[in-house]
């Protein structure tokens, strides 16, 4: 069940770091929730792998809008050398 909540999170997360991050972004709605899902993904297993998170243990929403943020920010600097 916690990995529903992750994805449940990192849908909201993704629009969140969409509106939080500054520019001009051309990703769609899917591209940006997916973006937001692997956000919470990697926020999620990150603290766990660092200690932050017990096994089972989901990202925070602000952890999970972090991580949203660098791949919106990583997505951006690919897009726009291809």
């Amino acid at each position: 069940m916690s990995i529903v909540w992750t994805i449940l999170i990192g849908f909201v997360a993704g629009l969140v770091a969409r509106a939080i991050k500054p520019g001009d972004d051309s990703a769609g709605f899917i591209i940006t929730t997916l973006i937001g899902i692997a956000g919470s993904l990697i926020a999620t297993y990150v603290g766990q792998a660092m200690g932050w998170y017990t096994a089972g243990q989901g990202a925070g929403f602000i952890a999970s809008v972090v991580g949203a943020v660098v791949l919106l920010f990583i997505y951006g600097l690919i897009k726009r050398k291809s």
